[in-house]
């Protein structure tokens, strides 16, 4: 069943789930046993302080909250968050959240978004709660490439409304607030990892089984978004600091960020590019309560936010024009349509909407993400392309939104291929394509993208630019992850720019396993300091039991022997073990054999399984960064 996708607000169909129920009562289980920010010294005792009191708000910490995902297969997953607050051992309670806020998960596969600094008093945070609302939760997943609106159930199908649910932490983990340094906790929504999804139902169920964790320094660097409004600019120290107001959220003050600047700092300001100081001198131009969009990176040592690139005033999405966010799946003319798409309204703010009509013109201004003052007309934008594109909605039928950008502007992203490598030349690797941006390519429509029909970009063998890049020679056959931009509309061959290629050797894998409602006593062939041993002829494995390698589903239950799981090494690395009530975080992968050995004792069984990291398919082997094993204790 395909949803309507008449996406004007209040006719976005609205999917009631229980699921962050189920999840969030395990958030927070924050640093493995061995990590170096866990075994920092008390600070002094709990410090009265009031960030709104000048006279006490020097003593307060500074607690810098982000959210995250990991890949998976929701098209869309939007909650509301109400409140989140952290107890200290001796039972002081604060508000990290000053306002609830609305979250699209699915938007953080690639990035982490900063949600909140929170001014809180020094001290040893142990615990804390999450308070959440579903009623206008919002799920979508892939079915046969259309979107299928999906109901999160747990195994008896309970649902909820609003609930507060409390966070446990190990007695061993800890996050210290001190005063003057910034403390970092990144909450990482695995929705992969954490359901099983039946898209054969209608509407298609997802089945949960809460893996969320909290980590003090991430294992999985990702690039960071900070969204707020300006506060002030200090050209001389190159910086500017903003009120976060995080997501698309339309009112509030979640707290201070400073963000720093550098020469090559790519601005775009009221439709205008700069670079560096010149863009921080329009930033301060444009004036204190400015909205503006960061992306960069974070030093998470000195806990130094640093911007690739900053979009301020009328550039950032829904400030005083429609925009729409997606990929371009087909061009006719000067019409677009953009799949996967994000609407954002200014005074009413973002939610989905599968497809959207786009009319583009010869006054569209068109803008190329690390390509400043490229010069470039709406030839540049072809089908695949990622793109942010501003305009005027027209109209909202029972097919399609309709905008109007012949007089706006387009943002071209860099855009995320995956396939299989045909064969390789100098400057030149053809791929089988397999998705674009997590959608399969046969939702693509490449007509028109050739100098001629003859020539229009073929899916089979997709032809790539790669200039200087290296190439694995023994990457024929092997997948690929290729980040880069189509080429010109009707340009084509080569099909597509590369920046970056990931072959088969580093490209991103995912390992998901379950032994069913009841578990299984022998998840496991052997358990070693050396690795972890997998039955896949296990007969209590049911229905997810893969490995996905970039574009690759390889079945566990095919391959002739036992999946080796070994860590990375070297490396920063997170194993957790979870039970029905506590989770165990560790660093030291020794520690966690240890730990599942004294689990796994012949009475309890374990549930399913993850992990993260890089599968070798002729060893048969996964290096994982993060694992994780959830087991029901009798």
């Amino acid at each position: 069943m395909k949803p309507s996708n008449n996406c004007l607000p209040g006719t976005a169909a609205h999917i009631t789930t229980w699921m962050w129920a189920a999840l969030m009562w395990s958030l927070m289980t924050l640093a493995a046993c061995s990590s170096g920010g866990n075994n920092a010294e008390a600070p002094a005792p709990l410090a009265a302080c009031d960030p709104n009191d000048p006279a006490t708000s020097n003593e307060c910490g500074t607690v810098l909250v982000g959210f995250t995902d990991a890949d998976g297969d929701f098209l869309n997953y939007t909650v509301d968050v109400l409140s989140l607050k952290l107890q200290t051992a001796g039972g002081v309670v604060v508000e990290t959240l000053p306002l609830k806020t609305r979250i699209n998960f699915t938007d953080y596969v690639d990035l982490t978004e900063f949600v909140t600094a929170a001014s809180i008093p020094p001290g040893i945070y142990v615990s804390g709660s999450i308070r959440l609302d579903f009623r206008n939760a919002e799920v979508l997943v892939e079915a046969g490439g259309e979107p299928k609106p999906a109901l999160v159930v747990d195994a008896d199908g309970n649902t909820l409304t609003e609930a507060e649910y409390r966070i446990i932490l190990s007695n061993r983990d800890r996050l210290v607030i001190t005063r003057g340094r910034p403390s970092l906790l990144t909450v990482d929504f695995d929705l992969d990892a954490s359901h099983t999804v039946d898209v054969l139902s209608t509407p298609a169920l997802a089945t949960a089984e809460p893996f969320i964790v909290a980590e003090i320094d991430p294992v999985d660097t990702k690039d960071i978004r900070v969204r707020g409004r300006l506060i002030d600019v200090n050209e001389a120290d190159m910086y500017y600091t903003v009120a976060i107001r995080p997501f698309h959220d339309l009112i509030g003050d979640f707290g201070r960020m400073q963000v720093n600047v550098r020469d090559n700092t790519a601005f775009e300001v009221n439709g205008v590019e700069y670079a560096g100081i010149a863009g921080l001198r329009a930033l301060n131009a444009a004036g204190q309560g400015t909205l503006s969009i960061a992306q960069g990176t974070l030093d998470v040592d000195l806990r130094e936010f640093s911007a690739n690139l900053v979009l301020a005033g009328s550039s950032v999405p829904g400030t005083d024009r429609d925009a729409v966010r997606g990929n371009v799946i087909s061009r006719s003319g000067n019409d677009l349509t953009v799949r996967g798409a994000t609407i954002i309204r200014p005074g009413l703010g973002a939610w989905f909407c599968d497809d959207v009509v786009v009319k583009i013109g010869p006054d569209t201004k068109v803008f190329k993400t690390g390509h400043p003052n490229a010069g470039l007309d709406i030839s540049a934008i072809s089908v695949g392309q990622r793109v942010t594109i501003y305009g005027d909605i027209t109209a909202s039928d029972s097919a399609r939104v309709h905008l109007d950008a012949t007089a706006g502007a387009v943002r071209m992203h860099v855009t995320h291929l995956a396939g299989l490598v045909n064969s390789i030349v100098p400057g030149q690797t053809d791929i089988n394509l397999q998705a674009i941006d997590r959608r399969r390519v046969q939702i693509f429509d490449f007509s028109g993208t050739g100098t001629g029909p003859d020539t229009d970009a073929d899916p089979e063998n997709y032809e790539v630019a790669t200039g200087n890049l290296f190439m694995n020679p023994l990457a024929t056959g092997r997948p690929v992850v290729v980040y880069g931009f189509p080429n010109a509309f009707g340009a084509a061959p080569p099909d597509f720019e590369g920046r970056t290629i990931v072959d088969f050797s580093d490209v991103r894998s995912t390992l998901g396993i379950g032994w069913g409602i009841e578990g299984t006593l022998a998840p496991f062939l052997s358990i070693g300091t050396d690795g972890l041993v997998l039955d896949n002829q296990n007969p209590d494995i049911d229905v997810r039991h893969h490995i996905k390698q970039g574009p690759v589903l390889i079945d566990l239950t095919t391959l002739p022997s036992g999946t080796v799981i070994k860590p990375r090494e070297p490396g920063r690395n997170l194993f957790v073990v979870k039970t029905t009530d506590s989770l165990q975080l560790y660093s030291d992968f020794d520690d966690f054999v240890t730990a599942l050995l004294n689990e796994l004792d012949g009475v309890t069984t374990a549930r399913s399984m993850f992990a993260r990291g890089h599968y070798d398919a002729d060893t048969n082997e996964f290096t994982a960064y993060k694992i994780g094993v959830y087991l029901l204790e009798p």
